[in-house]
C-alpha cells in the first residue's frame, strides 16, 4: 500500500491555497486526510477536491500534530502567527509568505538548487520564493555556466492577484464602472489601476523602495548563489489579473554568445523558450502553465557584454503553488 501523508493547506481560500489543493489532485499527491484552515472570516466555507467540497476550518483552532506537513498560503499574518505552533509539534513547513528568516528557511525552487533540503533539520522548514524571484531565477540559473554577471536590471509588471483576491474583487469592479461610464472612486488601490499602470506594488520604505523589490533582490541572490551580485528591480502594477511578464537587461564581463544561451534556455528545465521571430505574453501563454516562458532574446543594442530578454508566467500556479506542491514531493520521498 502507498504511504499517505496527513496535509494541512493555511490559506484554502485563496488564489494560491485553491490552486494548491487542485495540483495535489492533478498530481495524485498521496493525502491521507486534507485539513484546509483558513481565518475565522473565511471558515466555514468550502473548496473542491476528488469530487467532493472539503470544509474549510479556523486555522486557530487546529491541532498541528494532526498533519504531516503543512502548506502557509495565507500571508505573513498566518505564518507569524502559526508556523512556529506547526514546526513545535513536528510538522514539516513549506511557506510561501516569505516572512520567515532565511537561515530558517531557506528559499528553494526544486529546479534549482533542491540539494539544499537535504541539509536541513527536522521537522523542516522551507520557503518558497515570491514568485517574481522563481521566475528570474529559472531563466538566469542555467546561464551563469555561461555568463559572468555584472548587473542585473529586473522590471516586473505583476498581475493583480500577487495582492490577493481583493484585489482581484478591485480590479474587475473598476473595470466595470468604466465601461459603463460610471464615475470610479477607487478602493483597495489608491487610484485608477484599470486600464493603468501604477509604478509600485504596495508600500515603500523611506528609500522608495517596495517589500516586494526588496524581497526579489534578497532571493535572487541566494537562489543564484551569487550573494554579492548587482540587482536592480523595479514592481510595476499591471491591469492583469494573473501572470506577471518581466523585462529582464543583464551586463555581463564579456562579449555574449546569443546563440549559446538561446540554446541552454531552451534545454533548461521548467523553461519554454520561444523562437526569436515570436515572444510570449502572460496571458496568452504562461498562464495555467507550469512552465516560465521567455522570449525576445537579444544582445544590446550597442554593447555586445548586455542581454536583454522577456519572461512570462503564471505567479500563482508556477510561481507559487506548483513549486510549493514539487518541494512537497521532494520532502516525502527523500527527507520526511
Amino acid at each position: 500500500m502507498t504511504q499517505t501523508f496527513d496535509i494541512a493547506v493555511i490559506g484554502a481560500t485563496g488564489t494560491v491555497g485553491e490552486t494548491i489543493v487542485q495540483l495535489l489532485e492533478e498530481r495524485e499527491f498521496p493525502v491521507g486526510q486534507l485539513h484546509l484552515l483558513a481565518s475565522i472570516e473565511s471558515a466555514g466555507s468550502s473548496v473542491p477536491y476528488k469530487g467532493k467540497n472539503v470544509r474549510v476550518r479556523e486555522v486557530a483552532d487546529f491541532d498541528f500534530k494532526r498533519a504531516r506537513l503543512a502548506f502557509f498560503a495565507g500571508g505573513d499574518a498566518a505564518t507569524r502567527s502559526f508556523a512556529g505552533r506547526a514546526h513545535e509539534a513536528g510538522c514539516a513547513v513549506i511557506d510561501l509568505s516569505g516572512s520567515l528568516p532565511l537561515n530558517e528557511s531557506p528559499r528553494v525552487v526544486p529546479e534549482i538548487n533542491a540539494d539544499l533540503l537535504a541539509g536541513l533539520p527536522k521537522p523542516v522548514r522551507v520557503s518558497c520564493p515570491s514568485p517574481a524571484a522563481t521566475a528570474v531565477a529559472l531563466v538566469l540559473k542555467p546561464l551563469l555556466a555561461l555568463l559572468q554577471l555584472n548587473r542585473v536590471n529586473v522590471t516586473a509588471c505583476l498581475a493583480v492577484s500577487t495582492q490577493g483576491r481583493a484585489a482581484i474583487a478591485e480590479l474587475a469592479r473598476q473595470t466595470t464602472e468604466l465601461l459603463n461610464v460610471r464615475p470610479l472612486e477607487p478602493q483597495f488601490f489608491d487610484r485608477q489601476v484599470a486600464f493603468n499602470l501604477l509604478a509600485q506594488v504596495g508600500k515603500v520604505d523611506e528609500q522608495g523602495h517596495a517589500l516586494l523589490e526588496k524581497r526579489l533582490v534578497s532571493e535572487l541572490r541566494q537562489l543564484l548563489e551569487l550573494p554579492d551580485l548587482k540587482v536592480s528591480a523595479t514592481c510595476v502594477q499591471a491591469p492583469v489579473f494573473f501572470g506577471d511578464s518581466f523585462s529582464v537587461a543583464l551586463d555581463t564581463s564579456a562579449s555574449v554568445d546569443l546563440a549559446a544561451v538561446n540554446a541552454a534556455l531552451e534545454a533548461a528545465d521548467g523553461l519554454e523558450w520561444v523562437e526569436s521571430d515570436d515572444y510570449p505574453t502572460a496571458v496568452g501563454d504562461a498562464v495555467g502553465q507550469d512552465e516560465v516562458y521567455i522570449g525576445r532574446v537579444r544582445g544590446g543594442i550597442d554593447d555586445p557584454t548586455a542581454v536583454n530578454l522577456w519572461i512570462a508566467s503564471d505567479n500563482v500556479r508556477k510561481g507559487a503553488a506548483l513549486n510549493a506542491v514539487q518541494l512537497a514531493e521532494l520532502l516525502i520521498k527523500h527527507y520526511l
